[in-house]
């Protein structure tokens, strides 16, 4: 339950006290009495005060040295005061009232509607006042706790870029000398086809780790910010051939028809020739993994003003219209990809994303919904 608003009484005669008391009755405040300025000042340590009512004209203390002494103090600097005075109108006392820190001036005899119609405004005012003062109060555990987690997503996200580091490193160090044993076995013409078949397998596989191994670098450095891209003039049906070379493997063992379809005009960019090869490598990847078996890729490019443009459209599985927002964040996968069947830890189109950005280009993602295949778009300025 919320104390109720204290207002102070300072005169030095107790009927007077007693009247005001009376006329304050109605306001539902606490009434704090005190018969003169230095038993006033004892209240004010104690109690938090909405607003005094002081007498002007009292022996020893006067209500002018009161309101100075409280006004030079914080803790009651802000508390409004109102003189009361059974003198005559002197326009002196009154400008000393004010100068002195009053908010009103009161002759004797009171009115009670007049009175009461000032406090009841000055309660308004102190009941806001603290309501305002109990919301900052609950904005302000609200920031710190939102601070605090932020700061604990902030380290979690840390550790979690550290750990990706670390473990990248450590599954490469074991994965080269594996390749190496599979490149060996290759050259040793094994005649028997078991022996051809494991060696096949082992091959792939070893592929594979090492694609998800630099995924794993790739993704680590972009959350880090040290990801970078060394530009220089390049020729986009160049980059184009080298992304074919690198996907046209996954494309033929899934039995995809793949349609290229390249301008007879040169592209010039300036870009990083092996970072935009893995980009496009990358958006046919992902095609060729999340398209039945059997279906159509398409990788076309054009050139529109100043931009190149590059489309990877299939005939997969399509994005549902709540994933499209998402596609392009780190770890997303859909609910087809949970048993990791097609491999992949939804890190290829974050580090696309990424880097179309870093060549001051843009990628957009359209998709009908699920089973009607997709499209990505990139636009690359092109240079001059």
């Amino acid at each position: 339950m919320t104390a109720k608003p204290k207002i102070l009484l300072v005169d030095d005669r107790e009927e007077n006290l007693v009247a005001l008391a009376g006329l304050l009755g109605g306001h539902h405040a606490g009434l704090l009495c005190a018969h003169s300025g230095e038993e006033a000042l004892d209240l004010l340590l104690v109690h938090e005060v909405a607003l005094a009512l002081v007498d002007v004209q009292m022996p020893g203390m006067d209500g002018f040295e009161l309101a100075e002494l409280m006004r030079g103090t914080e803790r009651t600097r802000e508390i409004p005061i109102i003189f009361v005075t059974a003198g005559i109108h002197d326009h002196t006392r009154v400008f000393k009232g004010y100068e002195s820190g009053a908010v009103d001036f009161l002759f004797k005899p009171l009115d009670p509607h007049i009175l009461s119609s000032k406090v009841a405004v000055f309660m308004q005012l102190y009941r806001q006042k603290r309501e305002l003062a109990e919301r900052v109060r609950q904005l302000e555990v609200a920031l710190a706790e939102r601070q605090r987690i932020e700061n604990a997503l902030k380290s979690a996200d840390r550790r979690k870029n550290e750990f990706l580091a670390m473990l990248g490193h450590e599954l490469r160090n074991p994965l080269a000398p594996i390749r190496n044993a599979a490149q060996i076995i290759k050259r040793l013409d094994v005649s028997d086809p078991r022996l051809q078949a494991v060696q096949q397998v082992i091959e792939r596989q070893t592929g594979h780790l090492a694609r998800l191994v630099d995924d794993l670098l790739d993704i680590s450095r972009i959350e880090q910010g040290k990801i970078t891209v060394r530009k220089a003039p390049i020729e986009l049906s160049a980059v184009v051939d080298q992304a074919l070379e690198s996907s046209r493997p996954l494309i033929q063992s899934r039995q995809h028809r793949l349609i290229v379809s390249v301008p007879d005009t040169p592209v010039p960019l300036m870009g990083d020739a092996e970072r935009l090869a893995q980009l496009i490598s990358n958006l046919l990847n992902n095609a060729a993994k999340y398209t039945p078996p059997g279906g159509t890729i398409w990788l076309t490019v054009s050139r529109e003003d100043r931009e190149a443009l590059i489309r990877v459209k299939d005939t997969g599985e399509g994005i549902a219209q709540p994933l499209l927002a998402q596609v392009f964040e780190v770890f997303t996968q859909s609910e087809r990809t949970l048993d990791r069947a097609q491999g992949g830890l939804g890190l290829g189109l974050a580090i696309v994303k990424k880097l179309v950005e870093l060549h001051q280009g843009r990628i957009e993602v359209f998709s009908e919904g699920p089973g009607k295949g997709s499209e990505f778009s990139v636009w690359l300025p092109v240079s001059a």
